[in-house]
């Protein structure tokens, strides 16, 4: 196959595999699943479920832990902070927005 092929699956997949590998800034203790390295909170593993900072209440799926929100389950939905009006596919959930 054409490697510009490839580089259109992988490009698909990158936001799914680093929506749930992104270390984290550290915000006093890391949450559950994550731990200290230097200023950052890294997941443990690859089945480490999704945090994101804490702004407020955590959205929909999601459960706190220490300054995040850590998600409840695999099947949680993506969530990102809102900043006004969220953007297409996402409905607004308190402060964040979750995708569709």
């Amino acid at each position: 196959m054409r490697p510009a092929y490839w580089i259109g699956i992988a490009f698909c997949l990158l936001p799914w595999t680093a929506f749930a590998q992104d270390p984290l800034l550290k915000q006093g203790a890391c949450p559950t699943g994550y731990q200290a390295s230097g200023e950052w909170c890294m997941p443990m593993g690859k089945f480490t479920n999704v945090a994101i900072a804490c702004v407020g209440s955590c959205p929909t799926g999601y459960r706190v832990s220490g300054e995040y929100c850590v998600a409840a389950s695999k099947q949680a939905k993506h969530a990102i902070t809102r900043f006004g009006a969220c953007p297409k596919g996402y409905h607004s959930s308190g402060n964040y927005c979750l995708e569709d």
